[in-house]
């Protein structure tokens, strides 16, 4: 199973507008992609409902996993979203 641990860069943490960002990038990457604070079980990241109720606040630490193929590059990918706080992720990220 690949990870990524990181922290969430968006001030306002994974609420409305990130979250759409995120549920959008996770649904894009084309590969089954769960997200999880620390402690908490993990939701399907292409959820808005299940990522918005994680409740996750800027600068608190979330796990991205996935096990399907393609799964290293797509974690890679989101990650650098949430990190960076990014509005949206360049095609060549």
């Amino acid at each position: 199973m690949a990870e990524r641990r990181v922290s969430i860069g968006w001030a306002e943490g994974l609420h409305a507008r990130p979250a759409s960002l995120f549920v959008r990038a996770a649904t894009a990457t084309g590969v089954p992609v769960t997200i999880a604070k620390a402690g908490s079980t993990p939701v399907n990241a292409a959820s808005m409902l299940a990522v918005l109720g994680l409740g996750a606040e800027g600068g608190d630490e979330v796990v991205l996993a996935s096990d399907a193929d393609g799964a290293e590059a797509a974690l890679d990918r989101l990650a650098r979203l949430v990190a960076d706080g990014l509005e949206e992720l360049p095609e060549t990220a």
